[in-house]
């Protein structure tokens, strides 16, 4: 390997796991406003197997177009090899995470021994947690603090023409759908911190996990489902969206809201007459509000569970391990 040459995972065409290619390729190169972190693990996510398939399950006019090859990734946890002249809150030998430059699809690359990153994506290291769990948030814990607590941004939103607006948690009831997995138990401990009733959904073998993480109570979805046992909701956030998430409208108290993290939803007239409002927003990178989720991992008020971990040359198992189910927290990829 050269002294301008790395390792990474890169994609030459669409398909299942056997097309990631674990290679040489050429270091990535540094411009104003960005940093170059030296990886030591990457998170990874559903957006990496919906790019990796070529989106297919998307409307063609939103399918993105991407030259090959490319590398898949977005969420890291390294150390800063260098930065750009211009850059004033990162130096050399910083330990850093963050969700790099997403949703701009195949542009973040972090698949990879190193990956630049604008310094507005990252955000220092948490001291009190290692590289595996640091890779292991970024995407999950903004996706729930986006939907949940702050937006933190002003961009057009693909999926609606108004802005996704949080709503109050202090004293509600909050449904987490999909509750074990990336998103969803990052979701359920944000909502208790922010003083929610948290009812989880997942299947039985995540019960007592996610009562450790601050569950009030616990459906599993195996033995009967949600919509018939869980009423007067005052939120849910469906980790899992698409076509099934109507369902959650019979779970809702009138003024109530429903949060679908992916597109599928399609009963607006019937939400309309429950007084229902549904909101959904595409998660984006945000250094500061990483910063704030660092300080709670910081203290132990929220922590991200690994569910399994995997040398990067070994990506295509990850993804295998990721389409399997059943998935307890975060995937990681470690880069030695």
């Amino acid at each position: 390997m050269s002294a301008y040459t790395m390792k990474a995972i890169r994609l030459h065409e669409f398909g299942g796991p056997e097309v990631l290619r674990y290679e040489e390729t050429p270091l990535p190169e540094l411009k104003p406003g960005e940093v170059l972190i030296r990886v030591h693990a990457v998170g990874i996510n559903p957006p990496d197997w919906y790019l990796r398939e070529g989106y297919k399950d998307l409307p063609p006019e939103w399918q993105p177009v991407v030259s090959f090859p490319l590398i898949l990734g977005s969420d890291v946890s390294g150390v800063v090899e260098a930065v750009a002249t211009d850059v004033q809150d990162f130096s050399v030998g910083d330990e850093v995470f963050g969700m790099v430059r997403f949703p701009s699809m195949g542009e973040s690359a972090a698949y990879a021994e190193y990956v630049v990153a604008p310094a507005s994506d990252l955000a220092l290291k948490p001291a009190g947690i290692d590289h595996v769990h640091a890779a292991g948030t970024p995407m999950a814990g903004l996706t729930g603090w986006q939907f949940l607590i702050e937006l933190g941004h002003n961009e057009a939103s693909p999926f609606q023409p108004e802005s996704h607006r949080p709503v109050p948690l202090n004293g509600k009831t909050v449904l987490v759908n999909g509750a074990a997995g990336g998103v969803g138990h990052l979701a359920v401990q944000l909502a208790k911190w922010k003083g929610a009733h948290v009812i989880a959904v997942a299947s039985g073998k995540h019960e007592s996990f996610l009562r450790e993480l601050g569950a009030d109570e616990f459906i599993d979805y195996t033995k009967s489902p949600p919509e018939d046992t869980a009423h007067d909701v005052d939120l849910v956030l469906d980790t899992l969206g698409g076509p099934t998430t109507d369902r959650f409208l019979r779970t809702l108290k009138r003024g109530g809201a429903l949060f679908p993290v992916f597109i599928g939803f399609s009963a607006a007239e019937k939400a309309a007459k429950l007084g229902v409002t549904v909101s959904m927003t595409q998660v984006r990178s945000n250094g500061l509000q990483l910063a704030e989720l660092g300080r709670l991992l910081d203290a132990g008020t929220v922590r991200v569970a690994i569910d399994s971990t995997f040398p990067l040359a070994d990506a295509r198992k990850a993804h295998e391990r990721a389409a399997s189910g059943h998935i307890q927290g975060k995937i990681v990829l470690t880069v030695v």
